[in-house]
């Protein structure tokens, strides 16, 4: 039974082709000839599907140009800008596809990533061609429960980089037909639809799409694998039953394959699943303005047309559209790029239905679409919205201490400050600077730079703490005490940095010629002015996340760091150092604020600490942000 919706629109739709269209001429410069009987094949298979032209993310030489997690993420940045949304408003992301860049994590975290996009909830289907609608209906299911407002679902394939000749050296370039077939179906691509539940965009151009039904059912238990990457030719052994990757190659599990002489049943029970919708009154094919199918080959369009036709539910071929012929067979991709590409180029109007259908063959499964086009005059789809969640305080984390194991009068405050810490360590981890290093882009005059910022903030931290604690009085005597020994122990700290990157080879001689940046400038200029106030005791908020991101994110960074710059080891002194001690300071911080709590007769000392982590976070990112912007 279909999975209905009510809530569900299509907000925008977008996809991205790598490279220029590569003609049927062209082939060859990326998916060479394996052999004199490859050419016949080729030869064959290409009068029979109908593709003309197709991209790869793959050049002459077979060297891949765009990964397959970059191809999704540029599909969902055109999504995006078509449907004027911002990524920071979607909490729901979707992916479909045969196989990412990485046998793990899963594909949504590595497409995630690939977008430094702020943290949301992620779901990676792996499949076949299907898995683009059941990308699709993950995320109409998030929406319709009310869990989220806005969801993106985006397919990418990257089929290229298993054709390319070398992968057939370990065989004697020899390959049997279902090997060499689908070498000439296949190409690269993504697509990407932004889901909302109409409330959170407005429609465009006068119309909305909404999402009516979805339905999905596989045969698997019926057929043998049809198309499949992993197990030899006869399905006895798969990849990893061998005692290495080469030796699986040789023996050819690792050559995706398809046994086209199952594919008949593919279509037999697709047909005999759309008829069973019509019988049961979730399809009209009068109704059909656009019939979207995804075939992998113009072959089979009479084979579904005769099976429609001679179940007496056939949708007029004026109406049907694809773009195989000028895009190419992409997999979970095809529906989505077939669809934005629609969408782009052909009017639709209310009350227009569009019908997409889906076959894999991987063991046989079918996928159904209904879309129906309406005036955006028309109302609204009401948004569910389920009870917000409780989290109690202990199931708050914070670093690096845990709620639950604090005194019961710190708990609230903690789990606040956690919330503060983990939005900021979110946002400097998907600042430039951070995703440089991440990204092994970071090179030693990237280095040199950051320390050029760094150093001047870090040599103004021991000066505001002495003049906090120097403006602590009364009953605050043991505190301004306990933060004395805390500044002494790191009023030297910046001279540790600046010695790091003399020795990496730091042009500036003279430490007083560094300037902080304007994020630097900025904290800097505001925890002085606390630290002069009548009992600063909101600076340690301010300790919290300083002291945090010594803990916490910097000794994430250091391996990255290393690995890219190939320094001697003495040169990361501080950043060891901090690595290995914070977590020592933010046990003294915890004394300190328990001290400060024990004394707080107003009642006010904990706001106050909040709003000063929240405040110095937001600057010590800017001082983050600013790093690549000042060169």
């Amino acid at each position: 039974m279909p999975v209905s919706f009510k809530n569900v629109t299509l907000q925008s739709a977008g996809f991205f082709m790598p490279g220029a269209p590569v003609d049927n001429a062209q082939m060859d410069a990326y998916i060479a000839p394996l052999n004199r009987l490859s050419q016949r094949i080729k030869r064959r298979i290409l009068a029979e599907n109908g593709i003309l032209q197709r991209h790869y993310a793959i050049d002459a030489e077979g060297n891949t140009v765009f990964n397959n997690a970059q191809l999704a993420a540029s599909a969902v940045r055109d999504c995006l800008l078509r449907g004027k949304a911002d990524l920071s408003a979607v909490s729901l992301l979707v992916t479909g596809s045969s196989g990412g860049d990485t046998l793990m994590p899963g594909f949504a975290n590595m497409v995630q990533g690939e977008l430094a996009a702020p943290p949301m909830e992620t779901v990676s289907v792996h499949g076949i061609c299907a898995a683009g609608v059941s990308a699709i209906q993950a995320a109409a299911q998030g929406i319709e429960l009310g869990a989220h407002e806005m969801a993106l679902a985006v397919a990418s394939e990257l089929p290229s980089r298993l054709f390319k000749r070398s992968r057939f050296a370990a065989r004697g370039y020899e390959a049997d037909f279902d090997a060499h077939f689908l070498r000439w179906m296949l190409s690269d691509g993504a697509g990407a639809l932004l889901l909302s539940n109409g409330a959170a965009l407005t429609a465009s151009n006068g119309i909305r799409v909404r999402l009516k039904w979805i339905h999905q059912r596989a045969f698997s238990g019926d057929y043998p694998v049809c198309m499949q990457l992993g197990l030899t030719e006869d399905r006895a052994r798969g990849h990893l039953d061998y005692g290495s990757w080469a030796e699986a190659e040789a023996a050819g599990a690792l050559s995706l394959r398809q046994d086209i002489r199952l594919l008949p049943h593919l279509f037999d029970i697709g047909i005999h699943e759309y008829a069973t919708l019509v019988k049961d009154g979730w399809l009209d094919p009068t109704r059909i303005d656009h019939f979207l199918c995804h075939y992998s080959s113009e072959k089979f369009i009479p084979v579904v047309d005769d099976l429609m036709t001679k179940a007496g539910l056939a949708i007029p071929r004026e109406r049907w559209w694809s773009n195989l012929a000028w895009r190419g067979n992409t997999g979970a991709a095809s529906i989505m790029v077939m669809l934005a590409e629609f969408l782009q180029t052909r009017e639709v109007k209310p009350g227009e239905q569009i019908f997409c259908y889906v076959p894999e063959s991987g063991r046989f499964m079918a996928a159904y679409m209904l879309l129906e086009v309406e005036s955006s005059e028309a109302p609204a789809p009401q948004a569910r919205k389920l009870p917000p969640t409780t989290v109690a305080d202990d199931e708050v984390i914070a670093p690096p201490h845990d709620p639950a194991a604090a005194p019961e009068n710190l708990r609230g405050l903690l789990a606040e400050l956690a919330s503060i810490w983990h939005g900021y360590r979110s946002e400097v981890w998907r600042t430039p600077l951070v995703r440089q290093i991440r990204e092994r882009r970071f090179a030693l005059p990237d280095y040199l730079n950051w320390m050029e910022h760094w150093i001047p903030q870090v040599r103004e931290g021991s000066l505001w703490m002495r003049e906090g604690a120097a403006s602590l009085t009364g009953d605050y005597a043991p505190l301004a005490a306990l933060i004395g020994v805390h500044a002494g122990e790191e009023q030297n700290d910046f001279q540790i940095l600046f010695d790091d990157y003399r020795k990496a080879g730091g042009p500036v001689a003279d430490i007083a010629a560094l300037r902080r940046n304007p994020g630097g400038e900025a904290l800097n200029a505001y925890l002085h002015a606390l630290a002069a106030t009548r009992n600063p005791v909101g600076l340690l908020g301010a300790i919290y996340i300083i002291e945090g991101t010594g803990q916490r994110i910097v000794p994430a960074l250091l391996p990255l760091l290393k690995a890219a710059l190939k320094l001697p080891p003495e040169v990361f002194r501080f950043l060891e150092y901090h690595g290995h001690n914070d977590e020592n300071h933010l046990s003294r911080w915890l004394v300190a604020v328990e001290m400060v709590m024990a004394l707080d007769t107003e009642g006010q000392a904990g706001a106050q600490m909040i709003a000063t982590a929240r405040q110095s976070a937001a600057l010590y990112l800017m001082q983050f942000q600013h790093v690549t912007q000042h060169r």
